[in-house]
């Protein structure tokens, strides 16, 4: 069956496609994105303004013609910390959902870190034993830790990279003396939250997940995007502390001209780097795996387990292909909450 998945992140909004069913690996099919950032359109009080929140109606629009387009069965509808932490994010949500009919679902932040985490269970599987999972987002940053698919501990705290340079991060290049400042917060912040994970000991493995962190092991020498899903990448911290001081002696423009960096992240990437280093410091981590899934697999594999269980007999084939005459309908559900979640 083809699932869809549309995501209102803090820097992009973004409906990803793929073909899957229980048991299988989801195969992308499709994918449409449009940088947003949400948090670019947050007034004095930190509310969306109305030019924000018409922006988003019309993305939810096109993502759910999109959807209907390509004959999806089941469409996953979620928002993180934009919205979760935005003053009128309630009455935003009902907006969105009177104007398009689409019902976004808000996640926690530890539900947002345990879900990442299952996608890198599953990618790793059980031989990679305790695993630690590291997610930067454009407002927030998520650490989750286990042995199971479920993880013993979920954390979330507000570092995300976009949320950091808007606060923090004035000049272009920002001044050293901001960048210190900076740098002792995250510290202090990364090292509180990192408390709660003692009782479970040192991870086995420990993975990145998040367009942050695929873009600093880039740097470092990692495999470029067009290696595919399966090529090994890896971040060592020493890399990133070299790669850290060079950012903060370049501009955003100087920095959009490096390789595998977009102009949109270009700006947050050494607010990016400053969480990921602090992070590595706190876990006591000399390097970590980059791994390819995310927030948005695991909802999809979290969807596939419900539907296992929810429906019977087997599950429905994939769609055939798109006729433009005959649109198929479009089931609207948005993300529940995760099977056996924290709460």
């Amino acid at each position: 069956m083809r699932l869809g998945v549309l995501d209102i992140g803090s820097n992009t909004v973004h409906l990803l496609l793929v073909d899957a069913h229980p048991g299988a690996r989801p195969v992308p099919f499709a994918s449409h994105k449009r940088p947003l950032q949400l948090v670019a359109h947050l007034d004095d009080r930190g509310a969306i303004t109305l030019e924000g929140q018409q922006l988003l109606v019309e993305f939810v629009e096109e993502a759910r013609d999109f959807a209907e387009r390509h004959r999806a069965q089941d469409l996953l509808a979620f928002c993180t910390s934009a919205l979760r932490e935005a003053v009128n994010g309630p009455s935003v949500l009902d907006h969105v959902e009177l104007q398009t009919g689409v019902a976004l679902k808000e996640l926690s932040g530890r539900q947002e870190a345990s879900m990442t985490y299952l996608a890198a269970r599953r990618w790793y599987g059980w031989g990679a034993g305790t695993l630690l999972d590291l997610d930067i987002g454009g407002g927030s940053f998520e650490m989750a830790q286990g042995q199971d698919e479920l993880p013993d501990a979920a954390v979330s705290v507000p570092l995300g990279a976009g949320r950091l340079t808007r606060d923090w991060l004035a000049g272009d290049p920002p001044a050293a003396e901001s960048i210190e400042a900076l740098r002792n917060y995250i510290r202090n912040t990364v090292h509180d939250a990192a408390l709660e994970f003692l009782p479970y000991g040192p991870p086995h493995l420990a993975t990145g997940t998040s367009k942050t962190f695929r873009s600093l092991a880039r740097l470092t020498g990692a495999a470029p995007s067009s290696a595919g899903s399966y090529a090994r990448r890896k971040l060592r911290r020493k890399d990133l502390t070299r790669l850290a001081l060079r950012l903060s002696t370049l501009s955003a423009a100087e920095r959009s001209r490096l390789d595998g960096v977009s102009a949109l992240r270009a700006p947050q990437l050494l607010a990016g780097a400053l969480v990921a280093e602090a992070a590595m410091e706190a876990f006591n981590l000399k390097s970590l795996q980059i791994c390819p899934w995310a927030l948005r697999e695991g909802l999809i594999l979290q969807r596939l387990d419900t539907l296992r269980f929810e429906t019977p007999g087997p599950l429905p084939a994939g769609p055939e292909p798109y006729q433009p005459e005959s649109a198929g309908t479009l089931v609207l559900a948005a993300a529940g909450e995760p099977s056996g979640a924290m709460p």
